[in-house]
């Protein structure tokens, strides 16, 4: 455990980001990671692996994966323009995302997919979630035509290729408890390794070892009552100590700190992330159907948008129910376009060739109230405005609360399935206070912290009440590649 110029704390995309990015800049980098091998790549390892970027055409699109002709011609790819992506940024955080660093999110994106593809990380279209066969032509939706091979999981392989290729050192089972820090500079980090407590020198530190969503006890202090009972989606060790470290010092907290991404989850999947499963206990097809509690009630407009737009904020909105769960119900309809996570073998699913059939076999749901909303439902679906699942089509409902601005059909067409969610934490919104050019960390004063940077969902500032799906890989690579150079280069001066 020598000295070196960079310490990475943290092993997912952004971590392995600030890694590359830092040995770019010819630093001598080690990465320090908490879980074992195996179990290594952070929340990113869990991730979908869908990234979203601003690109003006599909001469962009061009940059970073190998479209054909073919494909070019029979697909519609839509756009996310620089003003499109930083409109729904601002639309979905209510205004309170920090404009310095959103648009400089937006305003780097590209170029981050870009320099990621230089690394070896291969994209592909996103045909699977956010594509459909419309008059002959494939055309996607939620301005998020592209994903990396092989999900989140790809995506780190891909970057721990590129790392190991770099000579970046990486030590695993080793788990950072505390900064090295005179009063004025931050020059190492200690850490726990094999039983044992060992400081490491480095001139620059950069932290990015994730949220406190794996740790029940900040969940409940920081989100509010109940949200311990919330699944974690991904790592058990993001548990919030990179933030504390970081806070023990002085650091500036900043950002949404009761916030955070929650999605439907499966309601009886593990505790935490599983990785051979990946996100497919994730349930977001609702906007096809109606959702549920335990009252026999509805409680959300499951159309009001497409989900990329909602899910990350609906998760929330479950774990507010009875019980912390919510069933969603779907006719035969719609079967055909739920997502792949509806078909896997790990999944909690009843269904029926009757509506009073299945209202028996919803666990935990009063089913009189149950049979009672979907009859008030049915009855108030405009019949006049035809369905189209690519668009918001502006088929709702009519006199009932709350509404379904889009998507919404009568649920008459047998067999009927539901399934049963609950809510998954995917990462928390609060985090420390940055410099937008060089991932500087900054003190309760907003003055810089000397050696210390931080990335990914350590960021605070970004992330208010909502979240669009894609966004944060995206944000880790941008935020990643700062601070890995802005340590590197403090570093050498």
């Amino acid at each position: 455990m020598h000295e070196h110029d960079v310490i990475v704390v943290g092993k997912g995309n952004a971590a392995l980001c600030a890694a590359l990015a830092a040995r770019e800049q010819g630093a001598k980098v080690v990465m320090l990671e908490a879980a074992s091998e195996d179990e290594s790549g952070g929340n990113s390892r869990f991730a979908g692996g869908v990234m979203r970027f601003a690109f003006d055409s599909v001469e962009d699109l061009k940059k970073i994966t190998d479209l054909t002709d073919q494909e070019i011609a029979e697909s519609d790819f839509g756009t996310n323009t620089r003003e499109e992506f930083l409109d729904k940024f601002y639309q979905l955080t209510s205004y309170r995302t920090d404009p310095d660093l959103s648009e400089h999110l937006v305003n780097e994106s590209l170029d981050a997919m870009v320099w990621l593809r230089a690394k070896g990380v291969r994209f592909i279209p996103n045909w699977g979630r956010q594509s459909a066969l419309v008059d002959g032509k494939r055309r996607f939706f939620g301005n998020m035509p592209i994903e990396v091979s092989g999900g989140g999981a790809g995506l780190v392989q891909y970057l721990d290729a590129a790392a190991k290729k770099a000579g970046i050192e990486v030590c695993y089972e080793t788990r950072a408890i505390g900064l090295l820090y005179d009063g004025a500079t931050v020059s190492g980090v200690r850490v726990r390794r094999q039983g044992k407590a060992i400081d490491i020198q480095a001139r620059s530190v950069v932290l990015a070892c994730g949220g406190f969503e794996a740790n029940p006890e900040m969940r409940a202090r920081y989100l509010g009552p109940g949200w311990e009972l919330a699944k974690v989606r991904g790592t058990r060790f993001n548990v919030g100590d990179g933030i504390q470290m970081a806070l023990d010092i002085g650091a500036a907290p900043y950002g949404n700190w009761s916030g955070c991404h929650a999605t439907g989850w499966d309601r009886y999947a593990p505790e935490f992330g599983d990785v051979n499963v990946g996100d497919q206990f994730q349930k977001h097809s609702y906007i096809f159907g109606l959702l549920i509690n335990a009252d026999g009630k509805r409680f959300v407009d499951e159309g009001i948008d497409f989900h990329s737009f909602t899910y990350a904020k609906y998760g929330g909105e479950v774990l507010k129910q009875p019980g912390q769960f919510a069933w969603q119900v779907f006719d035969a309809k719609v079967t055909k376009l739920l997502r792949s996570e509806y078909r896997i073998r790990q999944v909690t699913k009843v269904s029926a060739n009757s509506l009073e059939d299945l209202a028996t076999k919803l666990e935990g749901v009063n089913a009189e109230a149950f049979l009672k909303t979907v009859r008030e439902y049915n009855a108030a679906v405009m019949k006049e405005v035809p369905f189209n699942h690519v668009v918001k089509d502006g088929k709702g409902t009519v006199g009932i609360e709350p509404p379904k601005s889009n998507w919404a059909q009568a649920l008459d067409a047998p067999p009927f399935d539901a399934y049963a969610t609950t809510c998954g934490i995917t990462f928390t919104f609060g985090g420390l206070r940055i410099l937008r050019d060089s991932g500087q960390v900054l003190d309760s004063n907003h003055l810089p912290i000397p050696g210390l940077y931080c990335a990914g969902e350590m960021v605070g500032g970004l992330f208010y009440f909502n979240y669009a799906s894609g966004t944060g890989l995206v944000s880790g690579t941008v935020f990643g590649r700062i601070a890995g150079a802005g340590a590197a280069k403090a570093g050498k001066n």
